[in-house]
């Protein structure tokens, strides 16, 4: 029988067996050759089980789930992994957009082989290897960061150098910023960034990063500036512009999921500038300090989300739009993905490989799954 990844118990991955249901007229057969998990919002899941809330549509919040008197939460099984490529190896009778042979990728689970609706994936287009297409799902992700308005000229600092991280910097870059600082603990990323576009970047566990950023983003032409003019005072009130106004960039990404990181992120912003926020931090953010920086710079913090719909500006922006932008600039080569999907094992090794992306993220970016 064939086999697919699955959480056999909190944060335990293993294989477990499972039958194909027979093919619907309207369905596709299909032979994974190459799959991905998605290492940001999955691992929380993974990491955490049952949080005992879940996101309510129709209130547009979370709301506790509730069990019925005397029942107990159990632990359930749960498929692992993001995306999926393979070859079409039965079709339905009323399938016309797919033969058997076709190569197809869309968002599958980490398994052997699927047995899908045709409108849930697409033909991989020519051109198109399987590892770059795998991040087609983090492209889409980074692209939100366009509405942290990234303009001609900005410094901007990207925190978290995973998929999504070196996706934001090659898009902070597309996007005309004039300095793209990269921040992440692990050397290995920060060299990957530094290949795919980044000016600098830096070690968070070296030292005060927020420090360190504004200190590489002093304008030259401030270096030397004398400090500011007497303040007005106007009934009790102080008029005291800020004298460093322009230390720190203007936009920084926080893409690590890691609290701290965002607490970095706002203190190494501008007076004035954004924190564009595309991570997902799970229950909480403890050690981010609202009093500090955030308090007194006049931050704008924007919260971003390529699946929460409708976006900001639609309908000129849909998800359907992201995903199309993403596939062209991965096809025309605008967006690169060499290096980012790292390391590649067989599916055999896949369970202890997605359980060390938990224990030792230095070894990893992005996970790739090889079948035979």
């Amino acid at each position: 029988m064939p086999r697919e990844l699955v959480t056999v118990a909190p944060r335990t991955p293993g294989f477990r067996e499972y039958a194909e249901p027979p093919l619907g007229d309207t369905q596709i057969r299909i032979r994974t050759e190459f799959a991905a998990p998605k290492h940001g919002t999955e691992m929380v899941s993974y990491r955490a089980g049952h949080t005992g809330r879940r996101y309510d549509a129709a209130w547009g919040c979370f709301m506790p789930v509730l069990l019925s008197p005397g029942a107990e939460q159990t632990f359930r099984p749960a498929p692992l992994g993001n995306m999926a490529i393979g070859v079409v190896t039965e079709v339905g009778a009323a399938v016309t957009e797919f033969s058997v042979g076709d190569r197809v990728f869309g968002h599958l689970p980490i398994r052997e082989t699927h047995t899908v609706e045709a409108g849930r994936v697409d033909l991989l287009p020519a051109g198109l290897t399987p590892p770059a297409a795998v991040c087609l799902d983090p492209l889409v992700m980074a692209l939100p960061l366009r509405e942290g308005n990234v303009r001609l000229g900005d410094r901007v600092a990207v925190f978290g150098l995973g998929a999504i991280g070196q996706m934001a910097v090659q898009l902070a870059r597309l996007a005309g910023a004039d300095q793209v600082i990269a921040v992440d603990p692990i050397k290995a990323r920060r060299d990957l960034a530094l290949a795919l576009g980044a000016d600098a970047t830096l070690d968070p566990l070296a030292g005060d990063v927020g420090q360190a950023i504004r200190e590489l983003t002093v304008p030259a032409s401030r270096q030397h500036e004398p400090a500011a003019p007497f303040p007005h005072v106007v009934g009790g009130y102080t008029d005291r512009p800020t004298q460093w106004g322009q230390r720190g960039v203007d936009v920084a990404v926080e893409v690590s999921g890691n609290p701290a990181a965002l607490h970095e992120a706002i203190r190494a912003t501008r007076f004035g500038g954004t924190v564009c926020v595309i991570s997902f931090y799970g229950r909480d953010a403890s050690g981010v300090h609202l009093g500090y920086e955030f308090h007194l710079n006049q931050l704008t913090l924007v919260s971003v989300r390529a699946e929460s719909l409708p976006a900001r500006d639609y309908p000129a922006w849909d998800l359907h739009r992201l995903a199309d932008l993403g596939l062209r600039w991965l096809l025309n080569g605008r967006v690169r993905t060499e290096g980012i999907v790292s390391p590649v094992v067989p599916f055999d090794e896949s369970a202890a490989a997605y359980a060390a992306i938990d224990r030792h993220p230095e070894q990893f970016i992005k996970l790739g799954i090889t079948f035979p």
